[in-house]
């Protein structure tokens, strides 16, 4: 197994930063995701580490050991692309054993390695089939077991799942993660999709321009996000925003962004409430505003209610199914335990409007 080590690596396209000064530990057998939108330098990185792309500056380690001058065959780890990259003209099992043929392994060890990487990907009934007669899944369990048999100490897997539709990448999601318990390797996967980091990673390292915004556990970077970029890149719908301004404000600092996750919002009619009760001050419980339903998406189990406070927009995530109708004055009220501060300059978070020990902000 191994450890891998980015030390101020660097990968510039011309006057393109595509890689900046990127400091990174992938410990000894977790499964770490790259996470971030496209072009924020994640792949770029993934090949890197692979050996693909050159590095500009820094240093990358394999357990240990600094790589940057050695070949791609001579890092032990093995790569899965997004396009699984199969010979169209090899069976499955010819595809599953060209590693261990270029390396000349013997012939009873490659039919054993094979077989054992079938059998744990579910596929031994389909050795003697060509690409063309396997769906997308299928194919996506040869690329693994391509991988598998060459028992490296670093899988690298480059959005693997994006080319399935969503039944089968949830059901692929689960054999990664089955597959990693088994073999107990060191894995680093790239993907853009949320969720999948979210249900893949020990760790999620998120990406942003080429730089890491923040590496923490999926609970890590959901509750406790590092920066405005993190907190409303994560969730779905993400964090809603607000500037504390107008009267629903009063009495909070103006040169803060308020931050809080759509399913942290409560609602109930504005009958019977005074406004001069719905003021806000960091010594309540509870941040509450009065403001207007706009609309109503409804997702089946639950619904996405878009309110308006002032001229500012945000979203209520709700399991209820009587809701008023659309232009409906609602009071509002988030915990303030739930609500994030975040600096209007900077966009670093600064810790929660109502702080206790466990809700102070988190370095980057």
């Amino acid at each position: 197994m191994a450890t891998v080590h980015l030390d101020n690596v660097t990968r510039c396209f011309g006057s393109t930063v595509a890689v900046d000064q990127l400091s990174l530990e992938v410990i000894d057998r977790e499964l770490l995701v790259l996470l971030g939108p496209s072009g924020c330098g994640k792949s770029t990185t993934l090949r890197m580490i692979a050996g693909l792309e050159e590095i500009d500056e820094g240093t990358i380690s394999i357990d240990g050991k600094p790589v940057n001058n050695l070949a791609p065959r001579d890092r032990d780890i093995a790569m899965v692309f997004q396009n699984y990259a199969l010979y169209p003209h090899m069976t499955v099992q010819q595809n599953i054993s060209f590693p261990l043929r270029m390396r000349r392994a013997g012939r009873d060890d490659i039919q054993r390695r094979v077989h054992e990487a079938a059998e744990i990907l579910g596929i031994l009934e389909l050795l003697d089939r060509t690409p063309s007669q396997l769906s997308g899944g299928q194919q996506q369990r040869v690329a693994l077991g391509r991988a598998m048999v060459r028992d490296p100490a670093v899988f690298l897997l480059d959005e693997p799942l994006s080319n399935l539709d969503m039944q089968l990448r949830s059901t692929m999601r689960q054999e990664i993660l089955d597959l990693h318990r088994r073999l107990q390797v060191t894995m680093i996967h790239v993907t853009h999709d949320q969720v999948e980091a979210m249900t893949l990673g020990d760790r999620v390292a998120i990406m942003h321009e080429g730089r890491l915004q923040q590496l923490g556990t999926p609970e890590d970077v959901y509750d406790r996000p590092a920066n405005r970029f993190v907190a409303g890149f994560l969730g779905n719908p993400p964090m809603n925003f607000l500037s504390p301004d107008g009267a629903w404000a009063a009495g909070l600092p103006g040169d803060l962004e308020l931050g809080f996750r759509p399913e942290q919002v409560k609602a109930s009619d504005l009958q019977g409430v005074s406004r001069s009760d719905l003021t806000t001050s960091e010594d309540t419980d509870h941040l509450t505003f009065p403001c207007q339903l706009v609309s109503i998406q409804q997702l089946g189990a639950e619904s996405l209610v878009t309110l308006q406070v002032g001229e500012q927009q945000f979203i209520m995530r709700t399991g209820e199914r009587q809701l008023p109708d659309p232009d409906s004055s609602l009071v509002v009220s988030v915990p303030t335990s739930s609500v994030h501060k975040f600096s209007s300059g900077t966009g670093k978070r600064l810790g929660m409007l109502h702080n206790t020990p466990a809700n102070q902000a988190d370095s980057p």
